[in-house]
């Protein structure tokens, strides 16, 4: 059967639709964007615990007096781990998808209910929403829109608005065909049937829909993460990044207490809205007097709206009068070229990219910028830089690992020139591998090594130079697998293989500080395949350095030697996950010649 070249029809697609209606998409970012930054403005104004306060006081409201504090700890936890910020801006993509997506499956569900002909069009569309996988949503999103929150709300919104619709409908039509034809009958208007009649008994169901739109919103927050969507989910991505399990496992806690709260209040709330959960929870009330325990005590709503009211005034107070202000270092010796203007610094989980951004991070913010570093996948980091959501990044390996990207999106780019050379990539063996030292040797051993070749991110360029071109020249194909993953992933497989002296072959490149910390062997390129070493260069979108002369200007002179490289990789390694920015604070007192930017 001939080959159907769907992906390629779809590809020209989506460039039919980016040079014709940009004009659509970027009103579409302004908007989505403008609603969720006020969100998560309003949410992160009051101070973290105040603000817990305000939604304790709403689950005592909603479900009782332990609930209430249940919420509170729960919420209290979240910010004693850090999280806060990352929590409510999570909370933010939540509300406005949801937000979002209800505006649209309502109606649709609603007209739906109506209409048969309409039901049966939306139904494979639903279908396919629902069933596509969330991630592929990705691609197109990040094309449109960029990198940032809005790909991610968009894909939330496609993925989470089918049980939106079909809960509408559901409800709408389990109303009792009866009920319709006594409103009909008294010459009600079907416009006042379904405000009156339909709408009030659907709204369980409804409500139904509006958790399971909110619980599909929540399980997307990881990846948006992956496209700079920040929040828990980019806790979580970075977690995953640098396989740093206490970081994942407390951004993972506090969006189990984020999911835990909306589901209970959300269902909550369904009670309290719908004419039958009301009539319920009355005769549960009801049945229950002179025995309600103290756990199920619910105050009246304007007890309970005085007391949000006032804890919202006070924490409103506190941030205007006693806030905390920014906790960021500032500029030393009254350097302030930044005046607080942002910089976004884009960075992969790579060694030396860690390294490079976090140091210009505390270079600028000593020059009084705030920096904004945002860890993402190799593709959508360019994909950002080329639509101008990231300002430069200092880890384009060039001109041969990284081609493939620098010829789809090279124009849109500025090079700043390289900061570091020659580099290499390389597969590499434990040293006690005696019979193996070249990329020739490999060949026959495949069952000694499992069959695998321990890669990286799949969208680094020398994992493409592998597969497509090592692995064929030296007729490895079929004996040996890729097995694609991640940077920390290899560097925890090495650690495991060579703590016990098993065989394992990895991709690794050079400079690498794990070249001193272990005896490997970096296997020979006799057929030259990897090609010549490449320089480490930093990119810039077009315009930045109009935009930020000075910034430029230093990137431009800045260099490091392997020493000094390997140095600075070596003490970041030294002092642990999430304590990047410390390292280099500590390196720089040893290296006072490199903070010294013109």
């Amino acid at each position: 059967m001939p080959r159907l070249h769907l992906g390629t029809w779809v590809d020209g697609g989506v460039d039919f639709l980016q040079r014709h209606l940009s004009w659509l998409f970027d009103t579409v970012s302004a908007v989505v964007t403008a609603l969720y930054d006020g969100v998560d403005a309003a949410l992160s104004a009051p101070a973290p615990l105040l603000f817990a306060g305000i939604l304790a006081v709403a689950a005592w409201w909603l479900r009782g007096l332990l609930a209430g504090l249940l919420a509170f700890a729960g919420f209290a936890l979240v910010d004693s781990l850090g999280l806060w910020e990352e929590a409510m801006a999570t909370l933010s993509l939540v509300l406005v998808s949801t937000l979002v997506t209800l505006v649209i499956a309502i109606p649709l569900g609603i007209r739906a209910s109506r209409s048969e002909r309409v039901s049966a069009a939306l139904r494979p569309a639903l279908d396919f929403m629902q069933t596509m996988p969330a991630m592929v949503y990705l691609i197109p999103g990040i094309i449109f829109f960029g990198v940032g929150v809005v790909p991610g709300i968009i894909a939330t919104i496609i993925f989470s608005l089918p049980p939106g619709v079909r809960m509408t409908e559901l409800g709408i039509r389990q109303v009792d065909a009866e009920l319709v034809e006594a409103a009909d009958a008294f010459g009600t208007t079907p416009r006042d049937t379904l405000v009156r009649v339909q709408l009030p008994l659907a709204l369980p169901t409804i409500m139904a829909g509006v958790n399971q739109v909110i619980m599909l919103g929540l399980s997307m927050v990881v990846i948006a993460g992956m496209v700079g969507g920040g929040g828990l989910g980019g806790a979580v991505y970075r977690a995953i990044g640098s396989v740093d399990i206490g970081l994942g496992f407390e951004a993972g806690l506090s969006i189990v207490v984020l999911a835990m709260y909306l589901d209970r209040m959300t269902g909550a709330l369904g009670r309290q809205v719908s004419p039958l959960g009301r009539r319920t929870l009355a005769r549960a009330r009801a049945a229950a007097t002179g025995r309600t325990r103290l756990w199920n005590h619910r105050p009246a709503p304007a007890y309970a709206v005085t007391a949000a009211v006032v804890l919202a005034l006070v924490a409103g107070g506190l941030s205007t009068f006693g806030g905390s202000g920014d906790r960021s270092h500032g500029a030393v010796g009254g350097a302030d070229i930044g005046k607080g203007r942002t910089v976004s610094i884009g960075y992969i989980p790579w060694d030396e990219g860690i390294a490079s951004t976090f140091l210009w991070k505390e270079l600028l913010e000593r020059k009084g910028f705030k920096v904004d570093a945002r860890q993402l996948e190799l593709g959508a980091l360019f994909t950002g830089l080329a639509g101008g959501q990231v300002d430069f990044q200092t880890d384009a390996w060039l001109p041969v690992t990284q081609a493939q990207y620098w010829e789809k999106y090279g124009n849109k780019l500025d090079d700043l020139g390289a900061w570091y050379g020659p580099t290499s990539i390389e597969l590499s063996v434990p040293s006690y591998m005696k019979d193996v030292r070249s990329l020739a040797d490999l060949k026959g051993k495949g069952d000694r090594f499992k069959g695998r070749i321990i890669g990286i991110e799949p969208s680094a360029g020398a994992m493409s130079v592998l597969k497509e071109k090592v692995l064929k020249e030296y007729g490895l194909e079929g004996e040996y697998q890729v097995v694609d993953g991640s940077t920390p992933g290899m560097l925890a497989e090495l650690q495991r293989a060579y703590a016990k002296q098993e065989p394992v072959v990895t991709v690794l490149w050079s400079p690498h500080w794990a070249y001193s910390s272990y005896e490997l062997t970096k296997l020979e390129d006799p057929k030259g395949v990897w090609g010549k070493g490449d320089g480490i260069h930093t990119l810039a979108r077009k315009g930045f350095a109009a935009d930020e002369p000075e910034i430029a200007a230093w990137l431009r002179a800045f260099k490091l030697d392997e020493k000094q490289l390997t140095g600075l990789e070596a003490k970041i390694q030294q002092a642990g996950k999430g304590k990047e920015q410390q390292a280099v604070r500590a390196w720089l007192t040893d290296h006072p010649e490199v903070a010294e930017l013109p």
